[in-house]
């Protein structure tokens, strides 16, 4: 059986005794009711995993004994995921969950001409991907920007494959038939698409225009669609 598992990122491997935060020293005593002796995982969310023996249990600062130290290195991939607010926040909620499941390693929300919705709560997004990485028992936590502005965005990627999947009719190539070895960022763009200026500016940038198939998908659909394929699949 799996050991339970905490995000803690300030843990590192210098330390042998570790105080967990509040929010976890909680849910370890009071709904896990785990108690001295028990053993948990954490994770710092940038690589390292480590195994935890409970040494004074408290529902504030819970004290562990640090016995093990794992290093687990990114493998394939690197994907950086740029796409639009939207105006119903829960399916970007949703998207940024499964984005993190997949193992997306960047997300950047973007500010588009025609992005309709500008808020955006760091605190909730970022603890949507902490609840997604443990519960995909992961140790690499998602990077994720502030939202900004499409062409702050396409000024300055120095990704080594960039794409931008847009529904006009132009001349595009498929995704899932291209073939990537490392980094690649992609676009996507709001309910009512990037507009032609967005896209031209993109492509001055030398972003290549994809698509994802021959369906019309929404947003949070065509970013989860991009992830699946770039990630996973033999590109």
């Amino acid at each position: 059986m799996a050991l339970p598992f905490f995000y803690e990122p300030a843990v590192s491997g210098v330390q042998t005794h570790f105080q967990l935060s509040e929010e976890s020293s909680k849910h370890c005593t009071q709904v896990l009711r785990m108690r001295n002796g028990e053993q948990l995982q954490i994770t710092n969310g940038k690589g390292s995993l480590y195994t935890a023996r409970i040494l004074a249990e408290d529902k504030r600062k819970t004290i562990v004994l640090i016995e093990e130290e794992q290093l687990r290195p990114r493998t394939g991939k690197q994907v950086s995921i740029g796409i639009s607010l939207l105006k119903n926040a829960s399916r970007l909620e949703w998207f940024l969950e499964k984005a993190t499941e997949i193992g997306v390693y960047e997300i950047i929300p973007l500010l588009c001409t025609r992005t309709e919705h500008s808020r955006f709560r760091t605190d909730r997004m970022t603890q949507i991907l902490v609840s997604a990485m443990l519960q995909s028992q992961q140790v690499w936590l998602p990077i994720l920007h502030e939202p900004t502005k499409l062409p702050a965005v396409v000024q300055h990627a120095a990704h080594t494959h960039k794409l931008i999947a847009h529904c006009e009719e132009d001349s595009k190539t498929e995704l899932a038939s291209l073939h990537f070895m490392n980094d690649i960022q992609i676009l996507i763009g709001p309910e009512g698409d990037f507009t032609p200026q967005e896209i031209n500016q993109a492509l001055e940038y030398h972003y290549q225009p994809v698509s994802l198939g021959n369906t019309r998908l929404r947003t949070e659909t065509a970013g989860l669609v991009a992830a699946a394929l770039l990630v996973n699949g033999d590109h």
